[in-house]
């Protein structure tokens, strides 16, 4: 057996299909399922309250914590938990004082887990959205531009960001990691960005409603917490009167449920024991090779850049999710330019590929 495939037998759902949406939501590894079952089964049987409880709680979520940073090149201490990559959208946007008049840029390419938040922010605080197009993005930039909020990988087609030419302009950039942290390597220092939020569910294997958010240490005093709870007070004998907390844990979205950090500390392990670097480097040569297939059948496949995901066009891409899930194939659609879209990780087979290309209607 080779490495690939003992990798890809950690993740029961490959026994019954081809699982090709890892851009939704990833994969689950057997550890992860057996690790929330032993949590669930602990606080089952045992109370829920006292020191002891309340420390390992805090442990799973300071070790979360910890494990999110590694995976991005980040200091624990410059990290919030949250519950998916648009609660630290929110994060962000609810917590920089934004004023009437100014501006946020983005772009013709964003989920609605970025727009939703900014149509809020615009009704909130009468600020300007402007929508410019993915790659145009850098050179759009005015002297109102507040912020630039966009993908780092494009969720529609796999085109990457240019940041360092969006960094160049010296406005503060928020990038959407959904496709991003996981997927391809990520260092956000050497990105140079100011905020990166992320999901845990997506190319991390983690559960719904897990997610973290860099923020840089020179930015932290800019937001006000949005959600302020006992975590983001320092002084809790004197709660109205208390300083805030240190570090970016500050801005953690509620109390850190303890079987969410006990699935994504597994998953976490999972990826990290078969190592980033062949984690994303295989990923990405899976998603090249589909690519590439696809356009020799003689399909339109969307530009993109070195990503894990690969759009498509087809006549009706609902009836073709449908088909290819009858073939065991699981895709999705997406509801922009009549596009299908696959999306690789190193858990993904050659066969995968072969099989996925052979069964696509030209």
């Amino acid at each position: 057996m080779t490495d690939a495939q003992r990798f890809r037998a950690q993740f029961p759902v490959f026994e019954r299909c081809s699982y090709l949406n890892a851009g939704t939501s990833g994969p689950v590894p057997q550890a992860s399922a057996d690790a929330v079952r032993e949590r669930v089964q602990q606080e089952a049987a045992e109370p829920r309250s006292g020191r002891e409880h309340f420390d390992q709680v805090i442990a799973l979520a300071t070790r979360s914590r910890a494990a999110y940073a590694a995976v991005m090149g980040a200091a624990p201490g410059e990290m919030a938990l949250t519950g998916s990559t648009t609660d630290g959208v929110n994060t962000v946007l609810g917590g920089l004082r934004l004023s009437t008049g100014e501006e946020v840029l983005t772009t013709d390419e964003e989920h609605p887990g970025l727009l939703a938040p900014l149509r809020l922010a615009r009704i909130r605080h009468g600020i300007k959205i402007r929508v410019v197009p993915f790659s145009e993005l850098p050179g759009e930039v005015s002297p109102r531009t507040r912020l630039i909020a966009c993908s780092h990988v494009s969720w529609v087609n796999g085109k990457v960001a240019d940041v360092p030419a969006i960094v160049a302009t010296g406005v503060p950039l928020l990038l959407d990691g959904a496709q991003g942290l996981g997927a391809i390597p990520v260092d956000v220092r050497a990105l140079g960005c100011d905020f990166y939020a992320a999901s845990g569910q997506k190319w991390l294997c983690g559960p719904e409603g897990s997610g973290c958010l860099y923020v840089r240490p020179e930015r932290l005093d800019e937001l006000e917490p949005p959600w302020p709870g006992y975590a983001t007070l320092s002084d809790h004998e004197d709660i109205l009167g208390s300083p805030l907390a240190t570090g970016t844990s500050r801005l953690d979205n509620g109390f850190p449920a303890a079987v969410r950090s006990s699935w994504a500390l597994a998953s976490l392990a999972v990826l990290e024991a078969a190592g980033w670097e062949w984690v994303h480097a295989r990923a990405a040569d899976l998603a090249a090779r589909l690519a590439a297939r696809l356009s020799e059948r003689g399909l339109r496949v969307a530009p993109r850049g070195h990503s894990t995901l690969v759009s498509w066009s087809v006549a009706d891409p609902e009836q073709e999710v449908q088909r290819l899930a009858a073939a065991g194939l699981v895709v999705r659609s997406i509801p922009i330019g009549g596009l299908m879209r696959a999306s690789l990780g190193a858990w993904s087979s050659e066969d995968d590929v072969e099989r996925l290309a052979a069964a696509t209607a030209p």
